[in-house]
């Protein structure tokens, strides 16, 4: 054997623990599950051995959504989550009195709730950037703020036609607000931003995937596949080995024709060591916030009733042509409308690969139930309904929506009740992928370690062992893995994940704060905290 693993609890999620303290692997896999007394026999001459004593080991932690690489260009600049308005102007004005004059601010993660009863404008931002454009990140990924000059330098000066669902918001005169919706109108500004070199971004995708393992995930679906995604991953290997798994996606947008599919078709199975093209990821809709979800009926002030392709049923086409090319799909869909409309395509399409739907912010009765007659994975993100959104619905969010149909707001428990599978993960950038506050957070319905917060829809708190689901069994189904990972046992990759404390028992307030002693991608440790463990 290369390493024995053992803990005085193994949750290997598989029928029965029956008992199981130790863990063997051999070239990359589970090579036997057993006791602490089998590890003798296990044992040769180059085995290392890890007693983790009181420790719980459980099946390596899967992220069921990231962003690598967007995340590390997107996350350039200044932080501004859970900032206020002055709070945001103040970190701009010290961000930006460190840079040359004429350099671009850059900032994100932009809560629209700073404002209330209006949207952001440049005029928010404009008197403290002293005199220098800048682009900042809403934390919704979908929409960003643009300084007066930063619509100058680009000469962004009145309303833009796009081919797909975006828009350069403007006054009744046509003059640009600042505020720019969906990616096309985004990079009306972000072209004029100077670009990071690959170098750059592979130094920091690195840094964000060692933080991820260093918190126990082993495994992530990258769903992006940006042009340079593979020379930033490329580089990477070239001097060390990715801390965590990747399975990308390249995005497939409206306007797309059939010859564009085929080039994403070709890249499937293409990769590195340890991340590999698998699958695409399309959007149907955009986000609530911004006013480009699409629902049934107009959000409070009129927006979100269109979809983000200008033809849904090419969206449709596309959906059928990568199920016939075996390409699984993942769908971006957070309006009731968009998440049935993705629904009713992948019921047509025939189901040869498996497929996704990502956030499923609001949804109906009647679609919890065509969840889970569909063999169709719900990937939703806790934190985003903990995070963003309000108790007594006076955030953006829940009053755009209006009470009904927020307080059907990220229905996880209901979805796996009704058989659904749920994956879960974090987004980021969007959110932060630490998994111990996703997994309290999914649980309590409010942030992990914060008891003074009331609960968002209590009612669709999951159980422990649903919450640990989601980043194992739940993930792996998703991308039709479950023969190879989500469980621990003989034969599947060995990737294990190793809490001091025991997620399944440990009340989710403390579990944000426990250590994570060991983390195992494929056989290779990937991170150490072994703090009163035994190794050989």
């Amino acid at each position: 054997m290369d390493l024995v693993v053992t803990a005085d609890r193994v949750r290997t999620l598989a029928d029965a623990d029956n008992g199981v303290t130790a863990v063997a692997i051999r070239a990359g896999r589970i090579a036997a599950v057993g006791t602490r007394d089998d590890v003798a026999a296990w044992r040769g001459p180059a085995t290392r051995v890890i007693d983790l004593g009181a420790a719980t080991v459980t099946p390596g932690f899967i992220d069921a959504h990231v962003h690598p690489v967007l995340g590390a260009q997107l996350t350039r600049g200044v932080g501004l989550l859970g900032l206020d308005l002055e709070g945001v102007r103040r970190a701009l004005a010290a961000h930006a009195a460190t840079l040359e004059p004429g350099a671009w601010v850059l900032g994100w993660g932009l809560d629209p709730n700073v404002v209330h009863g209006r949207s952001l404008t440049a005029a928010d931002i404009d008197d403290v950037l002293g005199g220098r454009p800048a682009l900042v990140r809403l934390f919704d990924g979908h929409s960003a703020l643009a300084s007066s000059g930063a619509l100058r330098v680009t000469g962004v000066d009145g309303p833009v036609a796009f081919d797909q669902r975006s828009e350069v918001v403007c006054e009744a005169d046509g003059t640009p607000t600042g505020l720019l919706l969906e990616a096309a109108a985004i990079a009306l500004v972000d072209s004029a931003v100077p670009t990071p070199t690959v170098e750059e971004l592979a130094v920091r995708t690195h840094e964000a995937l060692s933080r991820m393992a260093a918190l126990g995930i082993t495994a992530a679906h990258a769903l992006e596949h940006a042009p340079q995604a593979s020379a930033v991953y490329d580089l990477i290997e070239a001097e060390h080995e990715l801390p965590v798994r990747l399975r990308c996606s390249p995005w497939v947008q409206p306007g797309t024709t059939e010859r564009d599919w085929a080039a994403v078709a070709a890249l499937q199975a293409t990769g590195g060591r340890r991340w590999q093209v698998r699958g695409a990821k399309l959007f149907i809709d955009g986000t609530v916030d911004n006013g480009t979800a699409w629902l049934a009926d107009p959000d409070s002030l009129g927006q979100s009733t269109s979809p983000y392709w200008p033809d849904p049923a090419e969206y449709s086409r596309a959906i059928a042509w990568f199920d016939a090319h075996d390409v699984p799909t993942a769908t971006h869909a957070i309006g009731d409308e968009g998440v049935r409309h993705a629904l009713r395509a992948l019921a047509r399409a025939g189901g040869r690969v498996p497929h996704r739907i990502e956030h499923i912010e609001t949804i109906p009765d009647d679609l919890v139930d065509a969840f889970a007659r569909l063999p169709v994975t719900a990937s939703m993100q806790p934190t985003h309904c903990t995070e963003y959104t309000a108790p007594d619905q006076s955030d953006n969010w829940s009053s755009r929506l209006g009470p009904t149909r927020a307080s059907r707001g990220w229905r996880i428990r209901d979805l796996r009740e009704a058989g659904a599978r749920v994956a879960l993960g974090s987004d980021w950038p969007i959110a932060d992928f630490d998994p111990r506050g996703i997994l309290a957070a999914a649980r309590l319905r409010r942030r992990g370690g914060a008891p003074e917060r009331a609960p968002i829809q209590p009612d669709q708190a999951i159980t422990a062992l649903m919450a640990l689901e989601g980043y194992t069994t739940h993930a792996a189904w998703s991308v039709g893995e479950q023969a190879e990972a989500g469980t621990i046992e003989v034969g599947k990759r060995a990737d294990l994940t190793a809490f001091a404390v025991d997620p399944m028992l440990a009340p989710p307030d403390e579990l944000v704060d426990a250590s994570i002693m060991l983390t195992v991608s494929e056989g290779a440790i990937t991170h150490e905290s072994l703090v009163g463990a035994a190794g050989s």
